[in-house]
């Protein structure tokens, strides 16, 4: 209802609003998100699903419930390739055989002076000598073992057989590989057959 007072103020009169209904005890509060007019958009809650339970395994018949078993890896399958050695480098060949030779070389001059140098220790020139001169007989004048094979003459005769066998055995070497070369040309060559460990 208007007043005096209402009219001089602003020449409008005051409505006051209509009084709540008292609620009921037993009624729970209505929440701010539902009391939102229906064209307002508000923040909309999103609804937890409940966490998945947990998968029960089962228990043996007589017994706790165990692990699952972890399946073993599959064992690989031995891998195996055939080749064929169709042609040989000569050049490494070459190569290859000149080092070994001349290993060999030092090894046979090495030997022959460790040889001397035993048979001199252990007194076999000795023995033979006077195996010789009892040969012979005392007109012989003594026989030297010593003296004909020399530690310096049997070390040089050994170089030389190494020489010769460095020369000797890279060259065989080498016609080797070029007769191989020639032969697989007209059978095919080696087979070989290659395994994983």
């Amino acid at each position: 209802m208007s007043t005096p007072e209402n009219e001089a103020r602003g020449g409008y009169p005051q409505v006051t609003p209509p009084a709540r209904p008292p609620q009921r005890p037993g009624a729970a509060p209505s929440s701010s998100v539902n009391s939102q007019p229906r064209g307002a958009q508000g923040p909309t809650t999103t609804q937890q699903r409940p966490a998945p339970r947990p998968t029960q395994q089962r228990a043996p018949l007589g017994g706790a419930p165990t692990q699952g078993l972890v399946r073993p890896a599959p064992k690989a399958k031995q891998r195996r390739a055939r080749l064929l050695v169709s042609k040989v480098d000569p050049w490494s060949v070459l190569k290859m055989s000149f080092l070994l030779s001349v290993a060999l070389g030092i090894v046979t001059v090495v030997a022959a002076i460790v040889l001397w140098m035993v048979l001199d220790v252990t007194g076999i020139f000795d023995k033979i000598n006077g195996l010789l001169g009892e040969v012979a007989g005392s007109e012989s004048g003594g026989f030297d073992l010593k003296k004909i094979a020399s530690l310096g003459q049997v070390a040089s005769f050994a170089t030389i057989i190494a020489v010769v066998n460095v020369v000797l055995l890279t060259a065989l070497s080498m016609l080797t590989a070029v007769l191989y070369n020639i032969s697989a040309a007209l059978v095919g060559g080696i087979g070989v057959t290659l395994t994983d460990d």
